[in-house]
């Protein structure tokens, strides 16, 4: 325990911190939601996603195309099991705080 500090915070305090991490999260899970179907709108590719297809021909190019958007897809229903998740937790800490 060199050079950590401890701090001491009552339970209600402790409450309050858990409710807004937990909204923090929430609204970073939406934002992350509508940037994803920004990206889907108006097909651009993110740098996170990696699709490497020799050659340039049509049918590369329709696969890489199908690829980024699946993967998309794939993220934007995650994000959505992750934000029913949070907002099952968040309104469970509503009627606690």
């Amino acid at each position: 325990m060199h050079g950590e500090m401890i701090k001491i915070v009552s339970a209600q305090q402790a409450k309050i911190n858990n409710y807004n991490n937990t909204k923090l999260k929430l609204l970073k899970t939406n934002a992350a939601i509508w940037f994803n179907k920004m990206w889907r709108f108006k097909q651009l590719k993110p740098n996170c996603i990696n699709v490497k297809i020799t050659g340039q021909k049509p049918q590369g190019k329709m696969t890489t195309i199908n690829a980024m958007r699946f993967r998309i897809n794939q993220e934007i229903k995650f994000l959505y099991c992750k934000k029913q998740n949070l907002n099952q937790i968040y309104m469970r800490m509503c009627w606690c705080v």
